[in-house]
């Protein structure tokens, strides 16, 4: 019976074999490296055998980030949205409240008193007046709107405008719809030292057929109320033109009527940009 021939059981724990031109070691794990002789013959230390190259590692991607440009297109266009949506909300509201600004007119204006002294030697001038004057303020809408008024801040002067006459106030009010209230009035002035150009242009109004030509300007603030809502106070001005007629009376205790047919009230809002107010 032939005998039969087992291989060890333990291999070699390293195994080499060296050639002249080159050498195949194995190594403890079992990879095989090659090591090649270098030009003068001595061999170079062994690399390890890999069946793939090894590949780079992957880069993350950056995103792009928002340039100036983005965030003005953006915010232009979020300012224009807002813009549309405040427009149409107006829109909205006049239509269901047709909504009308307050309206005011002059009914009469007697002056008590307006005398322009002179000293002798025409160094200096004086002017003091004395003015009661009437006003109608009405509320022509019909729904839920009132008008609140602080106390009003009235002015005279010259139509056009190069000489004061006097100032006065209103108590406030309240002004509800589809209602009108009665304003008086008493405005007064004492000018010491008129300058001459003033002195020379009032005198020639005087003389006048017509008399002189007068310009009431009001100054307030307004809240509107609108059902349960409250707006926040706007400042509005009044002025009244067309006003003739006004001269100085003959006697201490008599008045001039002024003529105030053809006097218009015009109202116009007050927007105080900084310190500039339009």
């Amino acid at each position: 019976m032939a005998d039969r021939v087992h291989p060890s059981a333990k291999p070699a724990a390293a195994a080499a074999a060296a050639t002249t031109n080159g050498a195949t070691t194995a190594t403890a794990n079992g990879a095989p490296t090659t090591a090649f002789p270098a030009a003068n013959g001595t061999p170079t230390k062994p690399q390890l055998y890999r069946p793939y190259p090894p590949q780079p590692p992957k880069r993350r991607r950056r995103r792009p980030r928002c340039s100036l440009c983005c965030c003005c297109f953006w915010t232009i266009l979020l300012l224009l949205f807002v813009a549309l949506l405040a427009a149409i909300a107006g829109a909205a509201l006049y239509v269901l409240y047709h909504p009308h600004r307050p309206a005011f007119s002059l009914s009469s204006l007697r002056t008590n008193a307006l005398n322009l002294t002179t000293a002798s030697d025409g160094s200096a001038s004086r002017l003091t007046t004395l003015f009661n004057l009437t006003l109608i303020s009405k509320n022509p809408n019909s729904h839920t709107f009132t008008f609140f008024y602080d106390h009003f801040l009235v002015s005279l002067s010259s139509a056009s405008g190069s000489v004061f006459l006097g100032n006065g106030s209103i108590p406030a009010f309240a002004s509800y719809p589809k209602n009108q209230t009665t304003l008086r009035a008493v405005a007064s002035g004492s000018t010491e030292d008129v300058d001459a150009e003033s002195v020379a242009a009032l005198r020639s109004d005087l003389k006048r057929k017509n008399g002189l030509a007068l310009e009431i300007r009001m100054d307030t603030k307004v809240r509107v109320k609108a059902g349960g809502r409250k707006s926040k106070k706007v400042g509005i001005r009044v002025v009244c033109s067309g006003i003739k007629g006004v001269s100085a009376p003959k006697d201490k205790n008599a008045t001039v009527v002024a003529d105030v047919a053809d006097s218009r009230c015009k109202v116009d809002l007050l927007i105080k940009i900084w310190r500039f107010t339009f």
